[in-house]
């Protein structure tokens, strides 16, 4: 009889087959600890779970079901006040909407993901969001906005990394 895995057994196999590239194997095993999650009662473990898959999914190709994974879990983090975690729900819906080529639904997502994060004092996921918003706005011709959203997300940043140190010397000398 095959050993009945708890649901963070399911989440630590689900990390491992991710870290290993594996990542319809990871999704398979983040839904199973998300379900496992939310029959225990753990709504916000369920939610995370969720959010994993939804990372899985993209990184597999697969956008549709990425965003179907993770649709619904913000609010979830907003109802139990986690503004941490509903700032990471809204940017991994972000990625599922831009990947899906929703690029103006993705837009708003992002900010709004960005916004969340600087409430609650992710200066450097913060920066990550503004630059995939960024990076977006560069797509759909916005090149001002994209400079602005850059600037946005490296300004707060307590300890940049090198290459957000040389954006910011970029940004700075911009020649306009």
């Amino acid at each position: 009889m095959p050993e009945v895995l708890t649901p963070q057994q399911l989440a630590e196999e689900g990390t491992g087959a991710f870290q290993k590239g594996q990542f319809e194997s990871a999704a398979n095993s983040f839904a199973a600890a998300g379900d496992g999650f939310v029959s225990a009662g753990k709504p916000l473990d369920a939610a995370e779970m969720k959010n994993n898959q939804s990372v899985a999914l993209l990184k597999a190709g697969n956008a549709q079901r990425a965003f179907e994974a993770v649709s619904g879990t913000e609010s979830v983090f907003q109802a139990a006040g986690d503004i941490r975690r509903q700032g990471f729900a809204a940017g991994n819906e972000a990625s599922a909407l831009e990947a899906l080529g929703r690029l103006d639904e993705a837009a708003q997502k992002y900010q709004h993901s960005a916004d969340l994060l600087e409430e609650a004092g992710e200066d450097q996921m913060r920066a990550h969001v503004l630059e995939s918003l960024s990076a977006l706005q560069i797509r759909q011709g916005k090149s001002l906005d994209a400079v602005l959203s850059m600037q946005s997300g490296i300004v707060g940043v307590k300890k940049p990394t090198l290459k957000q140190k040389i954006a910011k010397s970029l940004i700075k000398f911009r020649l306009w």
